[in-house]
């Protein structure tokens, strides 16, 4: 029984994680089988070409484990590094946050960049620190392409440039929980070694897979890395992909049957279509809001999320009482401010398997829930924004033309 049932459906609209479609439903709706018959096999070895397309590689090894992303993150530095390594990790949200943590309690030596929340990755202080590396004490620079509690995307091949400028071999590990499938990631062009993503996010799965490809150079770090591994262990995944049976341990079917449904409707629509109508969803949400009169909480227009909005709101509101006035009247959810930002801005997710009519419900929903909480918005003012935008911008349906 659902003890907090509501009319209708509820409007899932926090970055992650994201509404889940129903071709995706359906067919995880099946019994438990036999990993060991011929038939996973089979599914896992297409799976594992397929999802190198949505990272932009033909030469990365994905490892699809049953995890979140957190669990990914720990993968990726296990497998590549050893304790007492230097890494360059940037802090500029509530996740890089966990991240860094997550580095410094693995016993790495993190020298942490951080900026004021609703900033991106500070790149010069990046460059300054390799051009000094002349002895390449540095052996990782790790960056979230896309920090979830801000809304802010970072620059990731401008970190490849300046690393190949100054021709210095650290490893480049990225976190694209928020942003592979979404947002333009290119992991061969960028000379990315290990990107992570989480299934419960644009892929539109539920939560449990961590989804971890690396580059030739991160394997053969894997080779001499001396850091404590098990669960994760790359070498446990590789024997089991030389023997053709893929899975060192008991993978989650359902998740694998997703999966295959997930990036059936992904290439059905396209990848380049499917950045661009995330491309739509942001500049739509970020036109509504300032048709409010908020302001974004990322300051530059270059820095700017197509998967998550963080508003700010004026200092006589809290953002909590927003976002749970949201779910309590109008079915609504939307995600709280974390950390440094708690109290002071909510997040509007959209990214996933979503439309744009989707999209202005919950910007109707906001502008009832911003004037609920005493703030003088203009009813209709932020969803005529954003429709005027999608009424010149959105391409007939393929499918349907």
């Amino acid at each position: 029984m659902d003890y907090v049932n509501a009319p209708g459906r509820n409007h899932l609209f926090v970055p992650g994680p994201v509404n889940i479609p129903d071709q995706i439903i359906r067919a995880m709706n099946r019994n438990n089988e036999d990993y060991r018959s011929p038939a996973i096999p089979a599914l896992t070895k297409i799976l594992l070409e397929d999802v190198l397309k949505i990272f932009k590689t033909t030469t990365g090894t994905p490892f699809l484990i049953p995890t979140t992303g957190t669990g990914a993150w720990e993968s990726a530095l296990t497998n590549t590094l050893s304790p007492g390594d230097r890494i360059v990790s940037f802090l500029i949200g509530q996740f890089s946050l966990l991240w860094i943590d997550q580095q410094q309690r693995l016993k790495f030596n993190v020298d942490v960049v951080e900026s004021e929340w609703g900033q991106g990755a500070k790149l010069d202080i990046l460059e300054s620190k390799i051009a000094s590396d002349r002895a390449h004490t540095i052996k990782a620079i790790c960056i979230v392409h896309n920090e979830t509690a801000t809304g802010v995307t970072n620059n990731l091949a401008k970190v490849r440039q300046i690393l190949d400028s100054y021709r210095h071999p650290a490893l480049l590990i990225v976190d694209g929980v928020s942003s592979i499938c979404a947002l333009d990631f290119r992991m061969d062009e960028w000379g990315v070694d290990v990107a992570i993503t989480g299934s419960q996010k644009a892929l539109s799965l539920p939560t449990g897979m961590g989804i971890v490809v690396a580059s030739p150079k991160a394997i053969e770090a894997s080779k001499t890395a001396k850091s404590l591994r098990v669960f994760f262990d790359w070498k446990d995944y590789l024997k089991f992909y030389q023997l053709g049976t893929y899975w060192p341990y008991t993978p989650s079917i359902h998740l694998l049957y997703g999966l295959r449904a997930a990036l059936d409707l992904i290439f059905e629509e396209g990848l380049e279509n499917v950045i661009a109508r995330h491309n739509r969803l942001g500049t739509a949400t970020r036109l509504a809001v300032e048709a409010w009169g908020l302001k974004n909480c990322t300051q530059k227009e270059e820095w700017y999320s197509d998967t998550v909005t963080a508003v700010l709101v004026p200092s006589y509101i809290d953002s909590t009482d927003i976002v749970r006035r949201a779910w309590k009247r109008y079915n609504l959810s939307l995600g709280l401010g974390l950390n440094k930002v708690a109290g002071k801005v909510f997040r509007i997710g959209h990214l996933g398997n979503l439309n744009e009519l989707q999209l202005l419900g919950c910007l109707a929903g906001v502008e009832m829930i911003l004037k609920d909480v005493g703030y003088p918005v203009k009813l209709g003012s932020g969803v005529a924004a954003a429709s005027a935008y999608f009424q010149n911008t959105i391409p007939m349906i393929p499918s349907r033309i």
